[in-house]
């Protein structure tokens, strides 16, 4: 009797353990599910992850480098000068760097880019721009209400505002800007802008 009573609880006790461990298995479940919901509910309305892709913004942005992308601010503020956006041209999305706003002017004068008449200072193109490479930006261009000047930079090598194809960027097409890089992991951290 004795050795039966032992039985029964040897089988309660890997019972115990059977149903323990289900809990254990549903609770890390419900744990990812949420995970998984949060990450989906982040991208759709607050942020994005995108890749940069080519060498326009070199050496500030690399090839290759993953970034997340803040969706909300520009909900309650418009871009600033130096701050880069990410908008759609074609197929793909461009990360480029905002140099020219609403209302003013942009021209390239002597392989250096000139706001309103005034030289930008810019501590991000390294280089005088080429004079092949100052495009439309040869001329004054005048922004409209709601448009940016955005190039990338490395200012002898991006397909940026200066081309007709891309030109003046509309702010409802600024999809949001870039905020944090996640890789390299030894440059990972948020971006500054002056």
């Amino acid at each position: 009797m004795e050795e039966n009573h032992k039985a029964e609880m040897t089988e309660e006790s890997g019972g115990d353990k059977l149903l323990r461990r289900l809990r254990s298995i549903r609770r890390t479940l419900i744990s990812w599910v949420v995970v998984l919901v949060v990450i989906v509910l982040i991208n759709v309305y607050i942020g994005r992850l995108v890749r940069v892709d080519g060498h326009s913004m070199d050496p500030n942005l690399s090839h290759g480098q993953l970034l997340i992308m803040d969706k909300i601010t520009y909900r309650f503020r418009a871009p600033k000068r130096n701050e880069i956006v990410i908008f759609p041209h074609g197929d793909k999305l461009f990360i480029k760097r905002v140099i020219g706003l609403p209302g003013e002017t942009v021209q390239i004068r002597d392989g250096q880019f000139y706001i309103n008449g005034q030289l930008l200072a810019d501590k991000y193109g390294k280089e005088p721009i080429a004079q092949t490479m100052y495009g439309r930006a040869v001329h004054e261009v005048r922004l409209g209400a709601d448009e940016y000047f955005c190039v990338g930079d490395n200012r002898n090598h991006s397909g940026d505002s200066r081309l007709d194809s891309v030109g003046n960027v509309h702010r409802d097409d600024i999809r949001g800007r870039a905020i944090f890089r996640l890789t390299p992991f030894r440059e990972i951290g948020g971006l500054k802008y002056d």
